[in-house]
């Protein structure tokens, strides 16, 4: 299977996402008080929870019984969701052991972002934001592909519900994970 179709590895070639400064705004910024859908079957709110949190951003998973859509990897920061998320998974007990909740958010529905957490099988949560109402809310970069408005890749560290750090643009994908724990071991 060539990296063009295999969704756990990226292609060489992809494009590099620029600062655009989208994301300036948010360090300092309360988390939004809404009750988004969980994989888990339950509401979470960002809002109300304890201790540091990271909510890691990205536009959609893909599936492996469906190809790559002609143009997505030619997107800045598009191709990367399954490396991500697999990188956060490896790194679930280490961010455990450091007290930090972690989330992933898209907005794709409950029932996609399930098929997602299932297969990869993922010990995190995916929270919907289907109706962009959390994205809205913060002012979070989005772009347009194929009718879908997707959340640009950007990794939000939250400390009892206000923003403390913003990773944008995230790339690689896959090194998002270990580049958060080193910010987060540093003395965050």
């Amino acid at each position: 299977m060539s990296n063009r179709h295999d969704l756990t590895r990226l292609p060489p070639d992809l494009p590099v996402p620029q600062d655009d400064g989208a994301c300036d705004h948010l360090a300092g910024r309360r988390v939004p008080a809404i009750a988004l859908p969980s994989t888990a079957g339950r509401p979470v709110d960002l809002s109300t929870l304890s201790g540091r949190t990271v909510v890691y951003c990205y536009p959609r998973t893909g599936r492996p019984d469906v190809p790559v859509p002609a143009g997505w990897d030619a997107i800045p920061g598009a191709r990367g969701c399954t490396p991500q998320s697999c990188a956060f998974r490896d790194r679930h007990r280490e961010f455990q052991a450091l007290g930090v909740g972690v989330f992933g958010l898209s907005t794709q529905t409950t029932e996609d972002q399930r098929e997602a957490a299932e297969r990869l099988q993922l010990p995190m949560e995916l929270l919907s934001d289907a109706r962009l109402a959390f994205a809205r809310a913060l002012d979070l970069p989005t772009f347009e592909f194929e009718g879908m408005v997707l959340i640009k890749r950007l990794t939000l560290v939250a400390l009892d519900g206000r923003i403390t750090k913003v990773f944008y643009p995230v790339f690689p994908p896959d090194a998002n994970a270990r580049e958060v724990l080193a910010w987060l071991r540093g003395g965050a």
